[in-house]
């Protein structure tokens, strides 16, 4: 047990807690975005091979995901509206 008081293991976990501590709501903000972006991504995977027979595809990718993710289905109807726009 001495050997995590010696050397630099104290000061790093230290600092791994104060980090946690400080940046906790960014972390779990991020964290929530992150999994709202995988789920619009899986949603973007299935809507890539249903819209295209009814002619209403989106592209899966990114930027896509993240709209998604971080405006839900307001944010799928931003999409279609851009795609619908630029045809």
């Amino acid at each position: 047990m001495t050997w995590l008081l010696d050397g630099p293991w104290l000061s790093v976990f230290m600092l791994s807690v104060l980090v946690l501590a400080v940046f906790h709501r960014p972390l779990l903000w991020a964290g929530k975005v992150l999994v709202r972006s995988l789920v619009g991504l899986g949603f973007l995977a299935l809507w890539a091979h249903s819209g295209v027979l009814a002619g209403l595809s989106l592209g899966v990718n990114l930027f896509n995901a993240l709209t998604l993710g971080l405006l839900g289905v307001p944010g799928f109807g931003l999409l279609m509206l851009l795609k619908w726009i630029s045809t």
